[in-house]
């Protein structure tokens, strides 16, 4: 009985090399837009913070310089010779801040002296981050929820968090899964809410052209597993 559970371990271990081998053999074109979340973890490579700040918008700078170019665009014009240096600014220091760790919103949680133990609820936070597969904006709102076991945390700082992981490259499930883990680490409880409702510009302005789609994804932690709690957080977001 043993060998066949091994042997089965050592099947499922094949099969699912197998299937990320043929993942990686496939035509990113091939893939389409098929709406893939590879890990929780932003895929990052093991030299992502070698560069610095300023070495990192250097050489974004030179590239998209050269894509410009590529297109045809003429890089003497007034307009267009600054765009490079901008695009380099936008992506280190603004777009994309949220992939280096060091911008990790720091936290102080507060003893519940109020005694508050019924849920939180923030709504309404705009997010802005870039579809990880076209770079393009995903727009939305994310909804988070929390019960204290004991700390709360001050309200601007769960939108500095949700803002922290939107400023990546991302797909929207990954964003919202770790809204939701992070929020539950350092509030030291299970019962965390993130309900995220964005538009995504790689299908209202290109491919499809939907203009009037959204997409919803939710996580849920602790109490809010029980049917009853979603009914009053759903209450609350009306």
């Amino acid at each position: 009985m043993k060998l066949n559970g091994i042997s089965l371990n050592i099947q499922h271990k094949e099969e699912d090399t197998q299937h990320q081998e043929l993942i990686e053999l496939l035509d990113p074109h091939e893939l389409g837009d098929e709406h893939r979340m590879t890990s929780v973890e932003t895929p990052m490579h093991e030299g992502a913070f070698d560069l610095s700040n300023e070495e990192k918008k250097a050489k974004i700078e030179t590239h998209f310089r050269e894509i410009m170019h590529t297109l045809g665009l003429d890089l003497t014009d007034d307009s267009l010779k600054g765009t490079p240096a901008r695009v380099a600014k936008m992506y280190v220091d603004e777009i994309f801040s949220g992939l280096n760790p060091e911008n990790e919103p720091k936290v102080v949680l507060f003893d519940n002296k109020y005694k508050y133990n019924e849920m939180l609820v923030e709504k309404n936070i705009t997010l802005y981050s870039n579809c990880e597969h076209h770079f393009v904006p995903i727009i939305g709102r994310a909804h988070i929820a929390y019960i204290s076991s004991g700390k709360v945390i001050g309200l601007s700082k769960l939108n500095r968090i949700a803002q922290y992981y939107a400023k990546r490259p991302q797909v929207q499930e990954r964003l919202t899964v770790q809204i939701g883990k992070h929020l539950q680490r350092i509030l030291e409880t299970d019962s965390v809410a993130v309900i995220i409702d964005a538009e995504h510009l790689c299908v209202s302005s290109r491919g499809i052209q939907d203009v009037n789609s959204s997409t919803v994804s939710a996580f849920y932690g602790g109490e809010f597993d029980k049917k009853s709690r979603k009914t009053e957080l759903f209450n609350y977001l009306k």
